[in-house]
């Protein structure tokens, strides 16, 4: 295909029809490797991005997905950590290079060489292909352990949607109980930041250009209160009131107003992705000391912490389950934020050529 051009499908079929079984670039199990059968994966806004290539990195054809959840079939001879039959996950990534200082500090989800779970190149210069497959080979130590306690499905985005906002929320104190948390945006991250945040005993308002959301996040969800980031009096009114802020928005949008709701020495952390430039002028953040970080998703400790956290206390995203030959239309609604929260393909019960 040409750069910029999307992908006419979402997964790789044969002349049959049928899913074509996939691992993510090895086909040939290695010793210390962990064979998958998928049961389901989440589509992620990363997906869309991706596919139409708004970060100009596709490397097509794609076959996207990294929110998997599935069972173990198989493991090689070296695999200690599982055994056939546990239920694991699989995130945004599959493999560093372990040796650099950032992994060795436990921060491998910045290697410098991070092989990503899709569209991703492997270290042998094969590209790697997701979660939107029958069947992945995974190193042993990039697999977690996923909680008997969850349902599989909505445990699924916890791999990558929810990560990105637990990860951050502990490495910056944004996790103590009293403390006042901003999520701005009500979607696949934003959902997820206000259940971790209530399970964190914060007090948590949600921030959204929408009103319909209101009830959402408060009824539903259970946020304490509720912003219109467009309404220029609850914005001042709300001024300095906040210890931090997660923001999840995946489009362009301003962040001073987000800034001015920052208490002094206050702390904002951006996780969504827009594929246009953010303003932030330096008057924004010197006065009151305020702070800008980034996130990329977690590290595989971080992500096993939250998957346990998120067994204890219950925490599920709120999905739409689909079949596969439901995914383009499911991508159309994700790029028209319809959807309340995740859509998450059954893969194994979508009837594909069962081989593993």
């Amino acid at each position: 295909m040409e750069k910029g051009t999307p992908a006419l499908g979402w997964a790789a079929r044969d002349e049959s029809g049928l899913l074509s079984p996939y691992s993510f670039s090895r086909r040939v199990q290695k010793d210390d490797d962990v064979t998958i059968k998928v049961l389901f994966c989440g589509i992620c806004h990363t997906d869309l991005h991706i596919a139409k290539n708004e970060w100009g990195n596709a490397l097509y054809p794609i076959v996207p997905g990294h929110e998997i959840v599935g069972v173990v079939t198989d493991v090689g001879p070296g695999v200690e950590s599982f055994k056939a039959g546990d239920t694991v996950g699989v995130g945004y990534f599959i493999d560093s290079c372990r040796s650099c200082d950032t992994c060795s500090k436990g921060y491998e989800n910045y290697c410098s060489t991070l092989v990503l779970t899709s569209n991703g190149v492997d270290y042998d210069g094969a590209t790697t292909q997701g979660g939107f497959s029958d069947v992945l080979v995974v190193n042993q130590d990039y697999v977690l352990r996923v909680p008997e306690s969850l349902s599989l499905a909505g445990a699924a985005p916890l791999l990558c949607a929810g990560v990105t906002v637990y990860s951050p929320m502990m490495q910056y104190g944004l996790n103590a109980p009293g403390k006042h948390l901003g999520v701005v945006g009500l979607g696949g991250l934003g959902h997820m930041a206000v259940k971790f945040g209530k399970a964190f005993r914060m007090t948590v308002t949600v921030i959204s250009s929408s009103p319909r959301k209101r009830e959402e996040a408060l009824e539903r969800l259970g946020a304490d209160a509720f912003l219109v980031s467009q309404d220029a009096e609850q914005m001042k009114a709300a001024a300095g009131t906040m210890d931090g802020i997660i923001d999840t928005v995946s489009a362009g949008h301003p962040l001073v107003p987000l800034l001015e709701l920052l208490k002094p020495m206050g702390q904002m952390v951006v996780v969504g992705a827009p594929s246009e430039p953010l303003a932030l002028p330096a008057y924004a953040i010197i006065g009151g000391g305020k702070r800008v970080a980034g996130n990329g998703v977690g590290s595989v400790s971080s992500c096993q912490a939250m998957l346990d956290f998120a067994g204890k206390h219950g925490i599920t995203a709120d999905v739409e389950v689909v079949k596969m030959d439901y995914v383009n239309t499911a991508v159309e609604r994700l790029e028209r934020n319809d959807v309340r929260y995740r859509f998450v393909i059954d893969v194994a019960g979508s009837q594909l050529n069962a081989a593993a």
